[in-house]
Order: C-alpha cells, then sequence, then structure tokens
C-alpha cells in the first residue's frame, strides 16, 4: 500500500461532528499501521476563510476546491442541518463531479449526501443519509435507490453514511478495508465506541411515523399491524378493518406515509424481529413466528435484502448482554 490522502469537504453550516469523527478515525489508525500506510488528512473547502459549524464553531479548510489534488485516495462530503434545504452550491458541485472521475472512495457523511446529489452522483446508486431526511433525498433525487435504514452502505466507489456518529462507522468501516479487522478494533477501543456497526443496525426505531391525527384510518391500520405483528395482513383485511375500499386505502396509505401498506408491514416486522434480536435469548425460528414472518428462512431473506446482513449476524453484532 502507500500513503492514503483523504479530503473532507468542508462548508459553512458544517456539522462539526461529521468533520472530527472520520478524521479521528483515520489520524488514530495512523499510530497502528505503518508510516508508509498512513492517512493524509486534509480538510477542502471553497476558500480559505474560516467555516462556521452549525454548533458556532469555526473551522479552516487547508485546501482549496482549486488547490486539492483530483486524486485523493478518499474523499467526503461532510453533512450539515441546512444542507437539505440549501440551494445547490455550484463551486462545490463542479469539484465533486471531477474529483469522483479520479478519486478511489468518493462519498457522504449524513446529509452530506445532499451535495452529492447536486453533483449529480447519486444517480442509480445505494444510498443512505440521516433518517430524518431520507425521505426528503429520495423525492428530490428520484433515480437514486434510498436505503432508509443502513448506517453505512458502499455501491462501487460511493460510500455514504446516516446520521452524525455514523460517519466514525463509516471511517472504521474503510479502515477494515484497508488494514484488516484488527486494526479497526484497536481504534474503536481507542476512541471508546462500539467496535464497528456493520451496517445494518436501526438509525431510529421504528422508523414508521405515525399520522398526525391518531384516529385517522392510516393511524389505525398502523396500530393494528404493530399490535399484530404475528398475524397475517392482507389489504382486504386491513380494508375492512377501517371501512375503506383496498383503492382507496392503498391510495391514501402512500399519500400519508410515503409508503405502501405491504411496505409498512414488513418495516415493522423487522423492527420488532430486531428488537428481540436485541434483547432476547428466543431462538430464531420463535423470533420469525412471533414478528409474523412464518419462517427463519423468510426473515433471513428479508434481513440480508433490507440490512444487509442476517438475524444471527445482526444478533452478534447488536445483542443487550
Amino acid at each position: 500500500m502507500a500513503v492514503q490522502t483523504v479530503a473532507v469537504v468542508i462548508h459553512d453550516g458544517v456539522q462539526a461532528l461529521d468533520v472530527a469523527g472520520p478524521v479521528d478515525v483515520f489520524v488514530e489508525a495512523n499510530a497502528f499501521i505503518s508510516e508508509a500506510d498512513r492517512y493524509q488528512i486534509s480538510l477542502v473547502a471553497a476558500g480559505r476563510d474560516p467555516v462556521r459549524t452549525s454548533s458556532g464553531m469555526r473551522i479552516m479548510a487547508d485546501l482549496r476546491f482549486a488547490d486539492a489534488s483530483p486524486e485523493s485516495a478518499i474523499v467526503l462530503v461532510a453533512g450539515g442541518p441546512a444542507l437539505p434545504d440549501a440551494a445547490p452550491d455550484v463551486a462545490m458541485s463542479d469539484w465533486l463531479r471531477a474529483v469522483s472521475q479520479r478519486a478511489g472512495l468518493y462519498g457522504s457523511i449524513c446529509t452530506g449526501a445532499f451535495a452529492l446529489g447536486h453533483a449529480g452522483l447519486l444517480d442509480d446508486h445505494r444510498v443512505t443519509t440521516h433518517w430524518q431526511n431520507a425521505s426528503h433525498l429520495a423525492a428530490l433525487f428520484p433515480r437514486a435507490r434510498v436505503e432508509h435504514d443502513r448506517i453505512h452502505l458502499r455501491d462501487g466507489r460511493l460510500v455514504t453514511s446516516a446520521g452524525v456518529t455514523a460517519g466514525i462507522d463509516l471511517a472504521l468501516a474503510l479502515v477494515s478495508e484497508s488494514h484488516g479487522p484488527a486494526i479497526a478494533l484497536l481504534v474503536a477501543k481507542r476512541l471508546v465506541v462500539t467496535a464497528q456497526r456493520q451496517g445494518g443496525q436501526s438509525q431510529f426505531s421504528p422508523f414508521l411515523t405515525a399520522p398526525a391525527d391518531d384516529a385517522s384510518p392510516i393511524a389505525r391500520v398502523q396500530s393494528h399491524v404493530m399490535a399484530h405483528i404475528r398475524d397475517r395482513h392482507g389489504m382486504r383485511a386491513l380494508a375492512d378493518d377501517v371501512g375503506m375500499s383496498v383503492r382507496n386505502l392503498a391510495r391514501l396509505f402512500v399519500q400519508e406515509t410515503g409508503i405502501t401498506p405491504h411496505e409498512f408491514v414488513e418495516r415493522a416486522r423487522v423492527d420488532a424481529a430486531r428488537n428481540l434480536l436485541e434483547g432476547s435469548r428466543l431462538a430464531l425460528k420463535a423470533v420469525a413466528f412471533d414478528c409474523g414472518f412464518g419462517t427463519a428462512d423468510r426473515m433471513r431473506a428479508v434481513f440480508v435484502q433490507r440490512l444487509g446482513i442476517s438475524p444471527a449476524q445482526y444478533r452478534a453484532s447488536f445483542r443487550r448482554e
């Protein structure tokens, strides 16, 4: 290997932890790897004036876009609370498009995904971001395949992470990829953080937002599903339960929640299973039955599709002792 240059893009309103978390991972990793393989980190921005973070602190870039090498091994855009609603930054978009062609890896921490989207770099890729902003990201960039419940995700050379501290998980994953899991574990211990969530742990449980009106038909359907998670939930039965036609229920459900009833049911089952896997010693087949999957094989297929890891792997990583 050789020195890996890491460029972290900062901007006015950037979240300080989106910058400091990943940077500290790479810096700590340098203590455990050979000098020839170390990470060389630079903060990059449009100019050299101090940047005010969302918390009010000021940080300064090492390099301007015009001076930064387009051949960095890793390029990451740090997020910020204002990014989801901000107008595109033309200078940043132009630089990201250029650097994405030559960087080894490029990506984002948290809401930095919106900057990548404005640069046209999310199209036809699987990506993630902060759970609060995932639906907005999907609506703003419809060609992106947004996965709402991933801690971090890699699709080819594109890497994205979920909210704030998930940037640490992403950086640990990149260290593990380059230098092995033992080095990543040493770094995690030094930083006193969880020894690398594998990307499948829920960002927010259950990310099943109820309608504002608790008495609405959609809220009643959601409550019924979650109270009877073991049962089968066909559209006809759900529609009959709230006195609506199947067609009207399907239309109203998507209108109020942004997902289909089937999607809601499957997400609710996954969330219920996660809770049991984290907090009980039930056998996998018992968890599958109690959460409505029917069989352990079916639960495994859904977990792998949605979270990227099996129920057994999830339990091994996240079980509360």
